[in-house]
């Protein structure tokens, strides 16, 4: 055979009837869903792989108004024709994604690309598309994007935690070294405190109730109490704690505390209503039994009790809770007086900053640094929840049981 008579043979002639029958069987056994079309959009031929994509035969399709519009999923039809629209103009285009509707009901993602075919003189007489499927590919884009997502708000949190965690040992700094100045200062003070006290014991026991100002001796008296007080608390800001955790019952340490709380609240004419617990044996504890440092958590509870009747009025009421809360104890106190914005929530635990400097007399603003301070260290936490004009409510959270092997070394 001459190589006239080859490409004679191995190229299809114009005209050939072979060549159809070529071209046709070479678009049928492709595994992706071919269409071709004239110029205007009409389709001239479907291969058989769009019924494994829609469940259509092609005859069905070739009979369907605006093919393929009437496959694909409702919502990504405007898609589709202005992907046909741009086909007509002689465009080439790949991979742009869409639903399409099966027979049965199902939808899977596919992926459609187009170019123009153009005859042997250049000009072009229409387009053909071809359709894969893409829905494996969208899947694991998603689980992609979601991992992606899921680790960014991983990032965002162990970020957000060593923000936290600098805040808290920045804070933490600061309150050593404020503690460390107040102790100094409550030392220096409480000597010759000590001494003032005694002798003014001896002074007024001596000086008859006639002299002139006598009444003042009682003023004087407690003005030295509450000095004593400021010097205890600073100490409190300081020093490491002595007690060791005890088993004790909480009810009865509550009751303990409405009775030194009650001539304070009647003399702001604030009721109190407590909630005491009914906490269930468990953890090696009896009914009711708690195993904490008892005083501290006596402090605790009146610091906050103070705080809630210094912010009420007349006729309102503080409310105090106990319950158990898993393996915790949750302490709640709350008050309906007149609430803190959020510059004051997160400043109220600093020490030494008090809303109440306009009121003579009312603290340093030591209570709540002291506060938290005997919190954290039974290994517990507190929270407020205040807005303006609201109330306000603290809420703390203890171990139920505390190390014994804890005591002094917090």
């Amino acid at each position: 055979m001459t190589q006239t008579d080859q490409q004679a043979h191995s190229t299809p002639r114009r005209g050939d009837p072979i060549a159809a029958r070529f071209f046709r069987a070479i678009a049928e056994s492709t595994v992706d869903w071919e269409s071709w079309h004239l110029a205007s959009g009409e389709v001239l031929w479907v291969n058989k792989a769009v019924t494994r994509f829609t469940g259509f035969s092609p005859e069905e399709c070739l009979a369907m108004e605006d093919y393929p519009l009437p496959v694909v999923a409702e919502e990504d039809r405007p898609l589709l024709a202005d992907s046909m629209k741009d086909a007509m103009l002689g465009t080439t285009r790949n991979n742009v994604e869409f639903r399409v509707q099966h027979r049965d009901g199902t939808s899977k993602w596919m992926a459609i690309s187009w170019q123009p075919m153009i005859d042997e003189h250049g000009v072009a007489f229409g387009f053909r598309t071809s359709v894969r499927d893409v829905t494996e590919r969208r899947q694991m884009r998603e689980m992609l994007r979601l991992q992606n997502l899921h680790l960014e708000q991983l990032v965002e949190e162990r970020t957000a935690k060593i923000a936290q965690l600098e805040q808290h040992r920045l804070r933490m700094e600061k309150v050593a070294a404020l503690g460390e100045l107040a102790a100094g200062v409550a030392h220096e003070i409480n000597n010759p405190l000590a001494g003032i006290r005694n002798a003014f014991a001896l002074l007024k026991r001596h000086l008859p109730k006639g002299v002139k100002h006598h009444d003042k001796l009682d003023l004087i008296d407690a003005e030295i109490e509450r000095i004593r007080g400021i010097t205890h608390q600073m100490y409190q800001l300081y020093g490491p704690s002595q007690q060791t955790p005890r088993t004790f019952d909480l009810k009865r340490m509550m009751a303990e505390v409405a009775s030194l709380t009650q001539p304070m609240a009647r003399k702001a004419r604030v009721k109190i209503q407590w909630d005491t617990p009914k906490l269930p044996a468990d953890c090696g504890l009896g009914q009711g039994e708690v195993c904490l440092r008892e005083g501290e958590v006596k402090q605790i509870l009146l610091n906050l009790i103070h705080n809630a009747i210094q912010a009420s009025s007349c006729g309102q009421c503080v409310r105090v809770a106990a319950a158990e809360v898993g393996k915790q104890i949750e302490l709640q106190v709350s008050d309906d007086g007149v609430g803190m914005d959020r510059e004051v929530i997160a400043r109220i635990f600093e020490p030494f900053f008090s809303t109440k400097t306009a009121t003579v007399g009312q603290g340093m603003g030591l209570g709540l640094s002291v506060t938290r301070g005997l919190v954290e260290a039974m290994h517990g936490n507190i929270h407020v929840d205040s807005s303006s004009g609201k109330g306000t409510t603290f809420v703390v959270r203890l171990p139920r049981k505390m190390d014994l092997d804890v005591g002094s070394d917090q």
